[in-house]
């Protein structure tokens, strides 16, 4: 029997992961259907998955009311909340991550959003999520922000896993990509083992075109032969970056530098395609997942999305493919006007609020249900 799409993928090296958690996904079993059947090699969360997944069920409200008959504030509920359910997942995946000695079968968790800018108080949140956690094979999400590009070197050097989140452009990637092998040589000259620190940088593909698009549609709208070039540019920016990306990690992770670091068992850091369902509802449902499959890279894919890929993708190594068109892509776009480093902080700033926005969400609703438990009392 054919294997299907997800376990093809597989084989072709790219480890699908899925950008959703909840509750009763991993109560009822299918999250361990999943793994066994789907090949299934990962889990990532984020603020805005963890406000819908407590908002809109009714799978944590025991839990939400004897917490606050405890006397527990919004954030500590939330913190229960989400570390209960991140260590479930990752106990799920724990055969996974140890038969693959630790490249795939990782859940991840992140910082508050609101520190993005806060590199003391990422740090001392970082730490204290991964010894609250208490598992191999998770990791702490950080974005990457100014603070964030400091707080992952010294995270790394302390042998924390990190899950670099928020990428956006190439320059920033490089950014990240320096930091990690900094905190790698920081730990290995201390005599430290440097064999199971592991780290992912999350790059955020569909909303570069997201902002990009509409920028080309007006250029598209006044005709001519800027109309003509944006016309040709349309949809294809997130794509290229991303493929550029890939071109700087297989250069960087096989240079000798590096070498003399996988010497000692270092692990690259992997790259991860996140972001990767359509806003634009004329592309294909799969466009990003298809587009950028290639070897020792993930991707992390919402429910939707990785149900309409079983349905019908077609799985195919294609990242390493048309590279030069992808760097001229890149390279027309001052000719239009959009300069990419101004779209890409845009999105890192956006990016943050976005997280931002249901997590405050998700506390107001708490504070609502303790007001309520608490009214019920007198």
């Amino acid at each position: 029997m054919k294997d299907n799409n997800l376990k093809q993928v597989g084989k072709l090296g790219q480890s699908i992961w899925i950008d959703y958690i909840r509750r009763d996904l991993i109560t009822s079993g299918e999250l361990k259907r999943l793994i066994k059947e789907d090949g299934l090699r990962g889990m990532t969360s984020n603020p805005s998955i963890f406000e819908k997944a407590i908002v809109e069920s009714h799978d944590y409200d025991s839990d939400i009311r004897a917490m606050t008959s405890e006397g527990k504030d919004c954030n500590a509920i939330y913190e229960a909340l989400s570390q209960h359910d991140v260590q479930g997942a990752a106990d799920e995946f724990r055969q996974l991550y140890d038969e693959t000695d630790g490249k795939d079968g990782y859940v991840s968790l992140e910082v508050n959003p609101h520190l993005a800018h806060d590199l003391s108080g990422t740090l001392a949140e970082a730490r204290r999520l991964w010894a609250a956690l208490n598992r191999p094979n998770v990791f702490i999400k950080v974005p990457a922000t100014d603070e964030g590009v400091q707080a992952i070197q010294q995270l790394i050097s302390e042998g924390i896993n990190v899950n670099v989140t928020l990428i956006f452009s190439l320059s920033r990637y490089r950014q990240i990509v320096e930091a990690y092998i900094t905190g790698i040589e920081a730990r290995a000259a201390q005599g430290e083992s440097i064999k199971k620190v592991a780290s992912v940088a999350s790059f955020f593909v569909s909303r570069i075109d997201a902002l990009v698009d509409p920028l080309l549609n007006e250029i598209i709208r006044q005709g001519g032969d800027m109309g003509q070039l944006a016309k040709k540019l349309y949809g294809q920016v997130a794509i290229a970056s991303a493929k550029v990306a890939y071109q700087d990690y297989k250069e960087i992770f096989n240079s000798d530098r590096f070498k003399k670091l996988t010497e000692r068992v270092a692990r690259p850091q992997r790259l991860l395609w996140a972001s990767v369902g359509i806003k634009d509802p004329s592309f294909s449902d799969v466009k990003y997942i298809e587009a950028l499959i290639g070897p020792s890279t993930i991707s992390t894919v919402p429910m939707d999305t990785l149900n309409a890929y079983q349905d019908h993708g077609v799985p195919k190594v294609r990242l390493g493919r048309d590279v030069k068109k992808a760097r001229w892509t890149l390279e027309r776009l001052p000719e239009l006007g959009i300069i990419i480093e101004n779209v890409t902080r845009q999105l890192e700033d956006e990016g943050i609020k976005k997280f931002d926005r249901p997590f405050d969400k998700l506390m107001d609703t708490l504070a609502k249900m303790s007001i309520r438990k608490n009214e019920r009392k007198l």
